[in-house]
């Protein structure tokens, strides 16, 4: 399953690649599930993120994520990818390119590209809407950090 977000925040893409911190990365983190931060090293190529997520006195496991990639792109944007290297069921694969494309006005665009996968079509499908709630959570906190794009 892929899902495409996009949020135009005022900061260029190297002010949000600079932006891209631990404390950002906590303050992302929705409501539900409940989020705790085992390991951030960053958004570059060999990095590592463990995170563990709870709801209510229910544990899903650890979620670690390698970035596998990060960069530049055509017109001065940025990217990073991270890939599920463990992850809680039903997640089976899990890739997250985050890519900062040069906006107008100096700005950027904040692109969420998500590709995941259970061990059915149909529950992807279904899982759609949460998987997408969480990802759309983040809009405001990118513009509160970045300020708000046109």
């Amino acid at each position: 399953m892929r899902l495409l977000l996009r949020t135009p925040v005022a900061q260029s893409p190297a002010e949000v690649w600079a932006g891209f911190t631990r404390q950002l990365f906590l303050d992302l983190a929705p409501p539900l599930p409940r989020m705790r931060l085992r390991r951030f090293d960053g958004c570059q190529r060999g990095d590592v993120v463990e995170i563990e997520l709870h709801l209510g006195p229910l544990s899903f496991g650890r979620w670690t994520s390698l970035i596998t990639e990060h960069g530049e792109l055509p017109g001065g944007g940025r990217y990073f990818v991270d890939e599920g290297q463990e992850l809680p069921g039903p997640l089976r694969f899990w890739r997250h390119r985050h890519l900062l494309e040069a906006g107008p006005n100096g700005g950027c665009v904040i692109v969420e590209d998500l590709e995941y996968r259970t061990f059915s079509p149909l529950l992807d499908a279904l899982l759609r809407p949460a998987v997408w709630a969480q990802f759309a959570w983040r809009r405001p906190i990118y513009r509160r950090y970045f300020g708000v794009g046109r």
